[in-house]
């Protein structure tokens, strides 16, 4: 497949890929940190597992109110986990953190009128610091991540793979791939600290992999494989993260898992905050249930 594309468009998002490849190892937590951070027993003192992806979702929370793209909230994760990996946070101080995080993000990747301000952020997000401890805390964060704020994420592997894969579906077959099944699914994925340790690149394709597999494109399973080879991917990691992705995606489906909550947002702009907040702010989307497609 990868060869039989020849459109200019085709190279133009080859050659996309072949630099996030080339970059994919840079900017990423640390594994062992994170792996440390899941062994953590929840004792009120340390960071756990449970804590940390509590956190990120109150950060696609805040995704989905404001409207910013998903990109912006895979970049958040990724500061958070790398600042994570490296850092011993006391649980006290992840709001902050999070919060942090959040907001290096929004400023790296919108666009600079739909950035809100910090007094605002802050309280939206209904925590009790200041800006000056917000400030504060994004200066340490940006030096444990050596000011590194841009990543290669796997959001932006999804936007290639699906855009290549797309390409070889006929025309009447390629509503039925929904990139926005497939965006839920990745953001669903990101609220679990285990998705942080799998590649950005394997994560993307196991998720698209998943839900080929789903739909039974078989016509599409040659495509998966060439996008495998070329991004040297091995077979066994490709199955063992799409089990994960698999299991995921089955338990967030069912009632039994918390979902990001933007109710708790929506009731305090409703009130005494709504007066003081800019017009844009009202964008409140829907949570990000990952929609069914058609026959």
């Amino acid at each position: 497949m990868i060869e039989a594309l020849v459109t200019t468009e085709a190279q133009k998002l080859l050659h996309q890929l072949n630099v996030l490849l080339e970059q994919e190892s840079r900017c990423q937590p640390k594994v062992c940190g994170l792996r440390l951070i899941e062994s953590a027993h929840d004792n009120g003192l340390r960071m756990t597992a449970r804590l940390r992806d509590f956190e990120v979702k109150d950060l696609l929370s805040l995704t989905q109110f404001f409207g910013f793209d998903t990109e912006t909230f895979s970049l958040a994760v990724n500061l958070l986990d790398r600042f994570l990996s490296k850092m011993k946070v006391q649980p006290k101080h992840l709001g902050c953190v999070g919060l942090s995080c959040f907001y290096l993000a929004v400023k790296s990747t919108e666009e600079e009128r739909n950035v809100p301000l910090a007094t605002d952020l802050i309280r939206i997000s209904q925590y009790k610091f200041t800006v000056s401890d917000l400030m504060r805390m994004e200066k340490i964060v940006l030096e444990k991540v050596c000011w590194k704020v841009k990543a290669t994420t796997a959001f932006q592997f999804l936007q290639l793979y699906y855009s290549l894969i797309h390409e070889n579906l006929p025309f009447e077959r390629r509503k039925n791939l929904s990139f926005e099944r497939l965006e839920a699914q990745l953001k669903a994925c990101h609220c679990r600290i285990m998705f942080s340790k799998a590649k950005p690149s394997v994560l993307a394709l196991s998720i698209i992999a998943l839900e080929i597999q789903a739909q039974k494109f078989i016509e599409l399973t040659g495509g998966v494989e060439c996008l495998q080879k070329h991004s040297k991917i091995n077979c066994r990691d490709l199955i063992f993260w799409q089990e994960l992705v698999a299991k995921c995606l089955t338990e967030y489906s069912s009632n039994k898992c918390s979902k990001p909550n933007v109710q708790k947002l929506k009731w305090i702009v409703s009130g005494r905050t709504a007066r003081q907040l800019k017009h844009s702010y009202y964008r409140i989307a829907h949570l990000p249930t990952i929609p069914e497609t058609g026959p």
